[in-house]
């Protein structure tokens, strides 16, 4: 079990990064999210530069550290482009999901696999315990074909939240491919802020987090919109305003705060310490929804 923090103050100072969010802001958030499940996607651009994933790291050893319960779930996107490219195979998407065939479901399970070690053993490294949670190991996810238009893609049907609090019970910070399985055992990508929410909302978790590669949601002026609403949240995605990739996280957003999640973040993961931003200073960043 996750011992409580002791002697605050100085695990701050001992902890806290310099160029972070005011240390004078940050003990009142820590209270208020202590022992509290913070569900982080993370994706893009963060796991293909070293920099961006070394800092991401940081950030989450230190929630852990301050006695915070994150879990991560990761996507792969730009990684089984890259992959897909050197292969001449083209992408085609369709309301910001990826079109996947047999052969490239393989593709995204082994750099979905490869980026997975990667975040563990940087963790592990940092004395965090941290398990990786796949379909070939321990699967959570259970899916339907979302369309067969989509090929093998799958929306989340059901979590086995029971393992998942187990692994969480055992001090671990679980880190999530997001795949799953079809009862019979076929294996299905996952839009990963789709299946961030499905996790999210298995295990009511105060906070859901998608880190992405622009500031969050934006207004038909390209400006932040710092908090919405859902029924803002819809209204801008049956306006157009809301488009492409950033649909499904929108409607990941909605389903997730319908379903019990206390509020979700669409952040930029490219800001150094943006998750420590959000939880820990007054201000925030990113756009915030709630009900």
């Amino acid at each position: 079990m996750q011992q409580p923090v002791q002697n605050l103050e100085s695990k701050i100072k001992e902890l806290w990064p310099k160029d972070g969010p005011s240390s004078l802001e940050v003990e009142k958030y820590i209270k208020k999210y202590s022992k509290e499940k913070i569900v982080i996607k993370c994706g893009g651009k963060v796991l293909l530069d070293k920099s961006l994933l070394n800092n991401l790291i940081e950030d989450v050893v230190i929630l852990k550290k301050l006695g915070l319960t994150p879990i991560l779930v990761h996507g792969g996107g730009l990684g089984i482009k890259k992959k897909l490219d050197e292969q001449n195979i083209k992408s085609k998407f369709i309301m910001g999901l990826r079109v996947t065939d047999k052969k490239m479901i393989n593709i995204v399970e082994n750099v979905m696999t490869e980026f997975n070690k990667e975040i563990v053993d940087a963790l592990n490294k940092k004395s965090c315990k941290a398990k990786s949670i796949t379909i070939k190991k321990n699967n959570i996810i259970y899916v339907e074909q979302e369309n067969k238009e989509l090929g093998y893609v799958g929306k989340p049907n059901r979590v086995d939240s029971k393992l998942l609090k187990e692994i969480i019970k055992e001090d671990f910070i679980p880190v999530i491919i997001p795949m799953g399985l079809d009862e019979k055992g076929i294996a299905y990508n996952i839009n990963a802020d789709t299946a961030a929410g499905a996790i999210a909302t298995s295990i009511k978790s105060r906070r859901l987090m998608l880190l992405t590669d622009i500031d969050g949601v934006l207004d038909n002026k390209e400006k932040l919109i710092s908090e919405i609403n859902t029924v803002e949240a819809k209204e801008l995605v049956n306006s157009g305003t809301i488009h492409g990739g950033m649909i499904p996280k929108v409607k990941t957003c909605i389903d997730a705060i319908n379903n019990g999640v206390r509020a979700v973040v669409i952040l930029d993961g490219r800001k150094p310490h943006s998750i420590l931003f959000e939880l820990f200073s007054d201000k925030g960043v990113g756009t915030l929804i709630r009900k």
